[in-house]
């Protein structure tokens, strides 16, 4: 070392080469050492990788994956991997650095080929050369870019050290740091080699010393969490392709994720991608509100059951690995799922553990047998009679559908039974009967069966899906407008599984669509926009509801808005579950909107503001008002009648 330092110190008094300096030869002994690390290394590296391969390969094959549409994969391949956008766009400067060091790797892969040849005589790109040097030049702009962005990345995870980048139980990872030390080497080693001639002593240290950094480097990437610059690309270009698309069981022995014979291909080579970068962490309600629940360490304990046992064990998964009360903790909003940079579908896994523990009878709980027994006996979650739903649609006087109508008004669960949704029902036909809309609503509607696919319960899903589809084709349904965003998500892609759904959208969607035909008389009232999660980050829908929300007055965002909303804490089947753990989520999300100062507070989903409305109720203070964006809409119309 002394000596290398002396001769980069004579080199830099020189000044910069500007040429990166290679050795111009190699002895047969250095040739045949080279052999044999390179050989060692490369063995080392399949000993470890071969083992996760081979556990990957053989678990069960997926139902129904199939590799079209092939486009869109190869789209989110060069979107999310080689443009690196969602590393970026969520956490935009460590983010970035993230990115330079991938980009750097990609820059470097021709250097490396050509290194490597050169030790053995054979090198393709020579620095003399035009496009050699270019080439070089481009390699080193990218070489300093991942020196200072590893170096920023180690101080951030071993100095700053955010709670999301630990692990619970376990010792900050100092494998981290070995690996960035030794990308830092990589780095430092190519642009000192600018600094030296060929025929110095120094050109021949650096060589061996980048060269070494690289085969040390190998065999340490399927030890660590590093293995996810392998694998995240497959698993980002293999994802089912929707969000949380919970795939089907396949025959009657198939009951979810119960033990390592469930675990799936897709499962296993996900949860060997994870990169424990605690995004999902960071950004889980239940997490964030004092819960159990780690969507991080949900997935490592799925890759601790394959470390240990593998993919055939018999042993459950819910127990030593991953805790029951964690999983049913989830309230499904799908923030981890879409903050993960390396192509993780967390809900799919944990609704799937749902599943094994609910569908084995392994999940007993209080809440959620009443639950299912309601959904069984009156076919909706409030466990209400059906007769009171009727009272509603007589009062309302609602027409019933009859297959002449452009439309058939999805009630739900919510709008039927709950007083507040059923205020929302009424804003809206306000709506539908100022633009001159037709519509219905069924005579025998059942609940979706929403809650019950969420907790795992797919016996009562079945049913559920199976007698509405039934009642929709028998009615010649065709088109479908819903209050409630989670009814949407289930009819839409949930009912797949048992036939073809009429096509559906969301109330917001509807009226944003036909805000051109509504009288608008906007005020300086400020209003502050809930984005809900089955709205937002399950289907996109953004602009819509806001521009409904503009039309009547202030638009107000809160600190956390649209695909970084908050969660209320009702999906999952949680809304039925009795009281949380810890601090309710919904309180949180409550006291960040009325943190805002509004007069009013927006919602587009009933749920959401049923929660809200008993968050408020809870905290006693004076609170904003609370209306459904239905409701703000309806406020326009002429008062004879809204009224």
């Amino acid at each position: 070392m002394h000596l290398l330092t002396a001769h980069l110190s004579s080199a830099l008094c020189a000044g910069f080469a500007g040429i990166l300096a290679e050795p111009e030869h190699f002895s047969l002994l250095e040739k045949l050492l080279l052999a044999a690390l390179i050989v060692t290394s490369a063995a080392l590296f399949w000993k470890r990788f071969g083992i996760v391969l081979h556990k990957i390969l053989e678990s069960r094959k997926d139902p129904l994956f199939r590799l079209s549409p092939i486009a869109r994969r190869i789209w989110d391949f060069v979107w999310e991997v080689l443009c690196q956008v969602k590393v970026i766009q969520q956490r935009p400067l460590p983010g970035l650095a993230h990115a330079f060091v991938f980009w750097s790797f990609l820059a470097f892969a021709l250097v490396t080929l050509n290194h490597v040849a050169t030790g053995f005589g054979i090198g393709f790109l020579s620095p003399a050369g035009a496009f050699g040097r270019l080439y070089f030049w481009f390699a080193a702009a990218f070489a300093i870019a991942c020196a200072v962005s590893i170096a920023g990345l180690f101080i951030r995870r071993f100095l700053v050290r955010p709670i999301w980048l630990s692990r619970e139980g376990h010792e900050l990872s100092y494998e981290s740091g070995i690996i960035a030390g030794l990308i830092f080497a990589l780095m430092a080693t190519y642009l000192a080699s600018f600094f030296v001639a060929d025929t110095s002593p120094a050109s021949r240290i650096l060589w061996w010393t980048h060269t070494l950094s690289l085969l040390v480097f190998l065999p340490l990437v399927p030890h660590t969490k590093h293995l996810h610059l392998i694998l995240s690309p497959v698993t980002i270009f293999l994802s089912r392709g929707g969000f949380s698309d919970i795939p089907p069981l396949s025959g009657d022995e198939d009951f979810g994720l119960v033990t390592g014979k469930d675990l799936t291909q897709l499962v296993s080579l996900q949860a060997y991608s994870c990169v424990e970068c605690g995004r999902c962490t960071e950004h889980c309600p239940a997490n964030n509100t004092g819960k159990i629940l780690n969507p991080k360490e949900i997935i490592l304990g799925v890759r601790s059951y394959l470390n240990d046992l593998g993919p055939t064990a018999e042993e459950l998964l819910l127990g030593k690995y991953n805790s029951q009360e964690a999983v049913f903790q989830c309230t499904t909003c799908g923030a981890c799922e879409f903050q993960c940079p390396v192509g993780i579908e967390h809900l799919p896994i944990i609704i799937g553990l749902r599943r094994g523990a609910t569908n084995t009878g392994a999940w007993e709980d209080e809440y959620g047998g009443k639950l299912f027994n309601a959904l069984e006996r009156n076919s909706n979650a409030l466990g209400m009679s059906a007769s009171d739903r009727d009272k509603f649609v007589q009062k309302q006087e609602l027409p019933i559908f009859d297959g002449s109508q452009e439309y058939c008004l999805w009630l739900g669960c919510m709008g039927g039974y709950d007083p507040k949704g059923r205020e929302i029902i009424s804003s809206f036909v306000q709506i539908m009967r100022h633009l001159g809309t037709s519509y219905g609503v069924l005579r025998k509607e059942k609940c979706t069966g929403d809650p019950a696919r969420r907790l795992g319960n797919d016996l009562v899903f079945q049913q559920l899906a199976e007698s509405n589809l039934e009642t929709m084709q028998q009615q010649k349904v065709k088109k479908i407008v819903s209050i409630c965003p989670h009814c949407v998500r289930t009819i839409q892609t949930d009912w797949q599984e048992f036939g073809t759904p009429p096509e559906i959208e969301h109330h917001s969607e509807f009226i944003a669509r036909h805000q051109a035909q509504l009288p608008v008389e906007k005020t300086s009232e400020t209003i502050a926009y809930h984005d809900p999660c089955y709205l937002g980050r399950y289907r996109n829908v953004y602009d819509e509801p806001r521009s409904v929300v503009s039309a009547a007055g202030t638009l107000v965002e809160a600190e956390r808005n649209r695909e970084r909303s908050f969660c209320c804490g009702a999906g999952g089947g949680l809304a039925f579950l009795g009281e949380e753990k810890g601090e309710r989520v919904s309180m949180v999300r409550a006291q960040e909107l009325a943190a805002t100062g509004v007069a009013t507070i927006g919602t587009a989903c009933p749920f959401c503001n049923t929660m809200f409305r008993d968050a408020f109720a809870a905290s006693g203070e004076n609170s904003p008002r609370l209306l459904d964006i239905a409701q703000i809409a309806a406020a326009q119309l002429p008062k004879t009648q809204a009224n």
